[in-house]
């Protein structure tokens, strides 16, 4: 088996969160923690008043009979409440669940149950109203100042505002000074105790729940401060939500951790328009995202000199980059200008980032890096990359199925990713899940075609290869609309792409970028042979994305499944808005029927 490991040692662990907030209290009283829009106005905390607020909720979840070890689901969108929260349950001894936000009633309820929780938290009307009255809760928390008469005559729960949660009373402060430190923030919390449950974003089937200790979210940190050196004067623009592991982890904890300050960007992340107006007032130093937001940032630049100037000023360290590869196209934009990008790789289960990748490099696709400090990689004789370090996950919560398969017998996680170990680092393949087979017998990779059809036609925000049990593989291609009518979005013909403006026009664009990817591959038989245009938009409404922005692949095979049988021959009639690219396979492309 490959074996990778970084060649650098990680700092000293802080021992638990608890510990982590006190010492940056003490450290950056002063200095603003976190801010966020209040009638158009970045309004922020310092570390002290951020830190008592904490030891506050913490006395009065002790008060309520919260005690070490239970757990609070937490449903809700980013927001200050949310942030102090959290972070007083996991120094508490307690169990954070954040769950997105808008989950329908019957996702969040399957999720709250699941949990065993008796605590919960929600930000508001939206979140009561989808909660019904047979839940294993006991106890709601709710962040807005709203009249919550009403939610306490139809539930069955004890209905608490947060406000109150802010408040000393002399009953909850001197349980704060028990002995055994009950009620208290526990700073002898041991560093493999639990503090975090995280459901997966569920890409393939019903999400797992990920539990995550102090030692698993805090060593990642003593290895990045290896590579990077982050401080109290470096301000991130966040939107990534807090119940996925990019945001609620990564990015969250090391800005925390530094004494950086975070600006809660206010349209989550959704309107590149309202990116660019926080952006302009935070002047972000770092930016941490997803190739789709970043896409739509820089298409912004192109049509907007005052925005161009704005996204690339001149105190941006670098911008960070996860869950899908970044095209080369934005890479060259930040490079041409001098900023760096970093781009990691990781999962839920691994608190989440494994590998970085080292900007002094030049950025090779599905090329993710190498190990951060602490963390080993090796690749199995299959291709499966596993993963060894303080940062695996103690085990899925409440499911033995999936935890008699998640480590190998010698302790190591199974990733369910397939990849390489090259000069530069790992690369990634595929999911192991997704690679097919022919009826021929031959596996096909459907990853390599579709970023080859990605980086060929830059008009193409997602494609997505199928093709198990059939004869040859199919492309379902999904366009970017706002490129297509984009008066200034112009790509040179030697780049792959012939600047199609409408959705008739980027059938001919793709008769030359489809000739190009089929010729970037070497096996005949996993050239795609038919490729449909469809008029629509993946969404997290929809299920085909999940909520971190990734393609949900059965549930686009679902909802696209007369598309599929259209390309395979059957005589279902899909709507008329819909071109189909005939690909000889031999590379010679014919006319789109």
């Amino acid at each position: 088996m490959n074996i990778l490991a970084s060649d650098k040692q990680p700092g000293d662990v802080v021992p638990n969160i608890a510990t982590l907030l006190q010492r940056n209290a003490l450290r950056f009283s002063d200095k603003i923690v976190f801010e966020e829009k209040k009638n158009e106005i970045y309004e922020g905390i310092t570390w002290k008043a951020f830190f008592e607020n904490i030891q506050k909720i913490a006395a009065n979840l002790y008060r309520l009979g919260f005690k070490k070890g239970e757990k609070i689901v937490v449903f809700s969108p980013n927001r200050l409440e949310m942030l102090e929260l959290e972070m007083a349950v996991m120094a508490s001894g307690g169990i954070s669940v954040p769950i997105f936000a808008y989950f329908h009633k019957e996702t969040a309820e399957l999720l709250i149950n699941h949990s065993d929780a008796k605590f919960l938290a929600v930000a508001g009307e939206l979140q009561l109203n989808r909660i019904g009255n047979d839940l294993s809760i006991e106890n709601v928390i709710v962040f807005d100042s709203i009249d919550l008469s009403p939610f306490k005559r139809s539930l069955p729960y004890k209905i608490n505002s947060f406000s109150e949660f802010l408040k000393y009373t002399s009953t909850n402060s001197s349980a704060a000074d028990n002995e055994d430190k009950s009620g208290a923030l526990l700073y002898d919390a041991k560093a493999d105790e639990i503090c975090l449950n995280m459901y997966t974003s569920g890409t393939m089937g019903i999400p797992k729940c990920v539990q995550l200790t102090h030692l698993n979210i805090l060593s990642q940190q003593a290895g990045l401060e290896q590579i990077w050196k982050l401080d109290e004067n470096d301000r991130f623009l966040s939107y990534l939500p807090w119940h996925h592991s990019f945001g609620g982890i990564f990015e969250r904890f090391t800005a925390l951790y530094n004494g950086a300050t975070m600006y809660l960007e206010s349209g989550y992340g959704k309107d590149p328009k309202e990116i660019m107006q926080n952006w302009k007032i935070v002047q972000p130093t770092l930016f941490f995202s997803v190739p789709k937001v970043y896409q739509s940032l820089v298409e912004l630049t192109q049509s907007d000199k005052e925005a161009e100037n704005l996204f690339f000023h001149s105190g941006l360290k670098f911008i960070f980059t996860a869950a899908a590869a970044l095209p080369q196209t934005l890479s060259r934009e930040f490079e041409k200008r001098g900023i760096e990008v970093r781009e990691g790789w990781g999962l839920t289960e691994t608190s989440p980032c494994s590998t970085l990748t080292d900007p002094s490099l030049k950025r090779e696709p599905g090329v993710v890096g190498k190990p951060i400090p602490g963390v080993t990689i090796r690749i199995a004789n299959d291709g499966e990359i596993q993963v060894k370090g303080p940062n695996v996950m103690k085990g899925y919560y409440k499911n033995d199925l999936a935890n008699s398969t998640a480590f190998t017998e010698d302790g190591w996680y199974c990733t369910g990713d397939v990849g390489e170990i090259t000069a530069n680092g790992l690369k990634l393949i595929s999911r192991k899940d997704r690679i097919f087979k022919l009826t021929n017998g031959e596996k096909v990779i459907p990853t390599e075609m579709e970023a080859l059809i990605q980086t060929k036609c830059h008009y193409i925000t997602f494609a997505m290869v199928i093709g198990g049990g059939k004869e040859y593989p199919v492309a379902l291609l999904f366009p970017n609309k706002k490129a297509l009518t984009h008066p200034n979005y112009e790509i040179s013909p030697e780049e792959g792409c012939f600047c199609p403006r409408s959705l008739n026009e980027l059938g001919k664009c793709l008769h030359g970028c489809l000739h190009d990817a089929n010729c970037g591959i070497s096996q005949k038989f996993s050239k795609i042979k038919y490729a449909i245009i469809i008029d629509d938009e993946l969404s997290i409404e929809k299920k085909t994305l999940t909520p971190s922005l990734k393609v949900a692949p059965n549930s686009v095979m679902q909802a696209y499944k007369a598309h599929i049988e259209n390309l395979y021959g059957a005589k279902n009639k899909v709507d008329e808005e819909v071109y189909i690219i005939k690909l000889d396979i031999e590379n010679v492309v014919t006319k789109i029927n």
